[in-house]
Formats: C-alpha cells, sequence, structure tokens
C-alpha cells in the first residue's frame, strides 16, 4: 500500500488518532492496525483490559474507570481501561490523547459486525461514541478465523480509510468497514451498501452443568439473504469488502410526519 504522502495527501500524516477495540488491549487485530494506521500520524491507543464483545454502547458511571499504562516488554501498548469500548473513546479524548483527535478508529474486531449485530456490537459503539463527538469514526471488522490473517486485512483496512480521508468530507462521518476472509490476497471488490436488518435465525441450547443445574447457551443461525436488494451481508457472501455510512440518530423521519397530526386524549384511562 502507498505511503499516504506518496498520494500528496501530506496533511494526512500529522493526523492525531484513535484507536480501541472491544476484543481487548492484546488483541492482535488491534496491533495490526495500529501499525497501518502509523502512516497517517500518531495513533493513541485506549482499550479495555479486558474483552467487551457484545457490550454494545453501554458505559460505565456508577463506578470509577480504573486506567493504566500497559507495555510489552519495552514497547509501550497503550492505556488498558476497565470499562466498555465506548468508555474508552470517552477517555480517550477527553484525557489521554495529547489533542482532539481527528480520527477515531475502533477495531480490528475478530469477526464480522454486519446486519443487526451492529446494534450489539462493542467495536462499532466506540465508533459512534467518536461520531457522538463531531469526529470522523471507522469500525473495522475482520471475520473470524482461528488463523486470521490481521496484517493483510489491516492493510485493506489502512487503504480504505485513507480513501474516506481524502474524500474531505465537510461534516464529520460514521463508517461501517467489514472484511470477509475470501478477499484477502485477492483483488479488493469493495462494495457501499446498507445494513442488513433480517433477523437471525437465534436459538438457545440447553445443557446441565455438573450438578444438574440447567444452563444456555446462546446460538444463532445465519440470516436469510435477501434476493432484491444487496446488503452487508450478501456482499461479504460474496467475498466482497463492505462500507456502510451509519447514523446514530434513530428518529424515524417518515412516521413524525404522520404523527404531527395525531391528537391525544389525556382523559382516557
Amino acid at each position: 500500500m502507498a505511503d499516504a504522502t506518496e498520494k500528496g495527501w501530506s496533511d494526512i500524516v500529522e493526523m492525531e488518532i484513535l484507536l480501541t477495540n472491544d476484543d481487548g488491549i492484546y488483541a492482535p487485530g488491534l496491533e495490526a492496525l495500529e501499525r497501518a494506521l502509523q502512516q497517517f500520524g500518531n495513533v493513541t491507543v485506549v482499550a479495555p483490559a479486558t474483552e467487551q464483545s457484545g457490550v454494545g454502547h453501554s458505559i460505565t458511571f456508577l463506578s470509577p474507570l480504573v486506567c493504566k499504562e500497559v507495555y510489552d516488554g519495552q514497547r509501550r501498548r497503550g492505556w488498558a481501561v476497565e470499562g466498555s469500548p465506548a468508555d474508552c473513546v470517552k477517555i480517550g479524548i477527553l484525557k489521554f490523547c495529547p489533542r482532539r483527535p481527528d480520527l477515531v478508529v475502533s477495531g480490528m474486531n475478530g469477526g464480522l459486525n454486519a446486519g443487526i449485530n451492529v446494534l450489539y456490537s462493542g467495536t462499532v459503539a466506540a465508533a459512534i461514541e467518536g461520531a457522538f463527538f463531531g469526529i470522523t469514526s471507522v469500525a473495522v471488522s475482520l471475520e473470524f478465523d482461528e488463523q486470521a490473517p490481521y496484517e493483510q486485512a489491516a492493510a485493506i483496512a489502512g487503504a480504505v480509510i485513507q480513501q474516506i480521508l481524502a474524500q474531505k468530507r465537510p461534516e464529520p462521518q460514521l463508517y461501517n468497514l467489514n472484511i470477509p476472509t475470501a478477499a484477502i490476497g485477492k483483488p479488493t471488490r469493495l462494495r457501499v451498501v446498507p445494513m442488513s436488518v433480517v433477523r437471525y435465525g437465534e436459538r438457545f441450547i440447553e445443557r446441565q452443568d455438573p450438578r444438574g443445574r440447567t444452563y444456555y447457551w446462546a446460538a444463532h443461525d445465519p440470516a436469510p439473504r435477501s434476493a432484491d436488494v444487496e446488503t452487508d451481508l450478501s456482499a461479504l457472501e460474496d467475498g466482497c469488502v463492505t462500507l456502510t455510512p451509519l447514523q446514530y440518530d434513530m428518529t424515524q423521519r417518515t412516521a413524525m410526519a404522520d404523527m404531527a397530526n395525531w391528537t391525544f386524549d389525556w382523559n382516557t384511562r
């Protein structure tokens, strides 16, 4: 992948970037993505001390946030936070970054965050938190694999982020980037697609522990493929890298217009 300066985007190199994830500060995807982002400027890592997958947009406010700098030998990994991914972004922006970040990146997650899983994802929630602060933010996820090719996927993510930055959009943006393992080592096919809202086949597997107590493991079957509209799920199934612009304003605008003429009877029991 070409260095940013070779593209003539010298301003990108001086960026301040906040990097977080939900797999924890020791996750290999975080380390790979940090190296890929260093071509753009200074990277400050603020990540959960332990894995926080599936915590969504939870935040810590009833107890203090314990944070400490962690090292791998002589190499400084960053700040480990005993909190959620959203906590990491909040405290990273307000306390640990040398200055206000120009970009927030969350990932690289070990597992795709597409379809309705976006709503459960700690990875995506961290990017949303960055967008709350008015900062362009990108969530990055790689399809789960025991031998996940994080370095190659990080190179793809870096190339996509480079092109996002080159657009110079007037307002901060929020993106969800997913990379299937089928895209690794091949010419990258990227699709800009909407998020699928098809429900997964959810179920619980019932088991008993050695003491005879019943417990349940959550499981799900893949969501059915839509034949009408290409979505993140269908494009990923086809081996394409997907990029989805997101928004955190969940107001249903058409319903607002319909409800404008509603009359509420406050005397109704």
